[in-house]
């Protein structure tokens, strides 16, 4: 009850900013506004994440996204909505829809969870989430398909507790006002 709370007020706040956000999608590179791609959620059960799109058209995929955050596939657009987190807000319609929480491990692309080791898919046991303990610790620095992330995942499913997640909503406030990692 609780994620559905959130998600319906964190959209209804964001509103104005997805559109003036989708508005601004279209004048630089057309339709379509929303990026959907099928991502790993609980129990290794798929599910379309939504998001709004950042790279160009002929860009959009599954692959691995360049660390240096210099990624000529990102339009302009797109780099404000990477920079402000703005593009993860249509994920608040994934929690609506019970794919995902407000809190929990980022949902991964499937070619990546195909390479797993086994220990890696105890980070499914609980729903991935909006946000969680790798975006506000080590987001953008260790990519998700990197053993490392999954343990600090894994630290997670250990540490999961509704104490725990509001101490990471607040900190995920404080990742987006100072903007650390995001790109």
């Amino acid at each position: 009850m609780t994620d559905l709370a959130v998600a319906t007020i964190a959209l209804a706040l964001a509103a104005p900013i997805l559109l003036v956000t989708a508005a601004a999608i279209v004048v630089e590179d057309g339709f379509p506004v929303f990026f959907i791609q099928t991502r790993i959620g609980r129990f290794g059960r798929p599910f379309r994440i939504f998001k709004l799109r950042t790279m160009y058209k002929s860009y959009c995929g599954s692959s691995y996204k360049p660390g240096d955050g210099r990624d000529p596939r990102i339009t302009k657009v797109g780099r404000i909505a990477r920079k402000l987190s703005i593009d993860e807000l249509p994920q608040f319609v994934n929690v609506l829809r019970g794919d995902m929480s407000v809190v929990g491990p980022r949902p991964e692309m499937p070619f990546i969870v195909e390479r797993y080791q086994r220990w890696q898919h105890l980070r499914s046991l609980v729903p991935p989430g909006v946000t969680g303990l790798w975006q506000t610790t080590v987001r953008s620095t260790v990519p998700l398909d990197r053993p490392e992330a999954t343990l600090i995942d894994l630290e997670y499913v250990r540490r999961a507790s509704p104490v725990f997640d509001i101490s990471l909503v607040a900190r995920t406030f404080a990742t987006l006002i100072f903007n650390r990692g995001a790109f």
